[in-house]
């Protein structure tokens, strides 16, 4: 478990850190967003390093996200949902919601306190509350918890894999249909032994399913070593890093927990060789940070 309420906390914060770093890249017109606005309270400029890398991140994940979402629809015509673990303020589901491309299902969990928030700028944002609908009763809201026909948000720590369970059932998550789950720098911040549990627990319940992790790999560099002072500084320590440094020991996590296929890239990679060119061009990529790795996990 992580140590504490306050080393909670301080990894909840990191969500709102991750925000204002995108929300700099929206407003430079490194790519588009128009609802990440509505949970920002106050923005500031990034350098071009920290934008540059926002970009490759976002980029590379939603490439994955339209491929799982036009390879299920062109296969077959039932139900597809998407699992964010840790979805803290993203803003995926408000995107594909107005682009029409919305999977049957989308579940958000986060930490209760994290969900809270989430919920009220939800209610109290007319482009945000129109895609939630009139069935929301206030006191869900109050609780961090939205349930409608085709989204749910969930106030659940992913260490306690009962609640998780209850929680995705009560809402009508289905293990059997293709699912498509994300994990976006939520795992490092857990206890190895905390993280494989919940790997081995989505192994063994979704025998149809893809999962994409972004995290941080490469501590013994000065770059990694670095990123897990500030980290430590703040409180929030990656705690995760140590037993992943590599691609190849992330793999193998994924292998040894109920995972049949799993293959593993870094960012710098993505970047080089399946990116859209012509974005490209506009974020010159500093070829000295490599600072991400993008897996692909398949139970399929």
């Amino acid at each position: 478990m992580l140590t504490g309420k306050g080393n909670d906390q301080t990894v909840q914060g990191t969500n709102d850190d991750a925000q204002i770093s995108k929300l700099s890249c929206v407003k430079l017109g490194y790519f588009r967003d128009d609802y990440l606005q509505h949970f920002v309270r106050k923005s500031s400029r990034r350098s071009p390093l920290i934008n540059r890398g926002y970009y490759s991140r976002q980029a590379a994940l939603q490439l994955l996200l339209r491929q799982f979402l036009e390879i299920t629809h062109s296969k077959q015509s039932g139900p597809t949902q998407i699992l964010s673990l840790g979805a803290g303020f993203d803003t995926t589901w408000f995107q594909l919601q107005a682009e029409g491309v919305a999977p049957t299902r989308y579940y958000e969990v986060d930490f209760p306190e994290v969900t809270k928030k989430k919920a009220a700028i939800m209610a109290n944002r007319d482009a945000l509350h129109k895609f939630v609908g009139p069935g929301v009763e206030q006191q869900d809201i109050g609780q961090g918890r939205i349930h409608t026909a085709n989204y749910s948000l969930l106030p659940v720590d992913l260490r306690d894999l009962g609640a998780l369970q209850a929680s995705l059932e009560s809402a009508g998550f289905q293990p059997t249909i293709p699912t498509y789950v994300l994990a976006e720098c939520v795992l490092v911040y857990m206890e190895p032994h905390e993280s494989a549990a919940l790997l081995k627990h989505l192994g063994q319940q979704l025998p149809s399913a893809v999962c994409v992790v972004y995290e941080q790999i490469h501590p013994e560099d000065a770059f990694g070593q670095q990123m897990m002072r500030n980290l430590e500084s703040r409180g929030c320590p990656l705690k995760g890093l140590p037993s992943t440094p590599t691609l190849e020991a992330h793999r193998q996590r994924f292998l040894t927990n109920n995972w049949e296929k799993a293959e593993a890239t870094d960012l710098d990679t993505i970047y080089k060789h399946h990116l859209d060119p012509r974005d490209k061009r506009r974020c010159a990529w500093p070829s000295l940070c490599k600072p991400g790795v993008l897996l692909i996990m398949c139970t399929l």
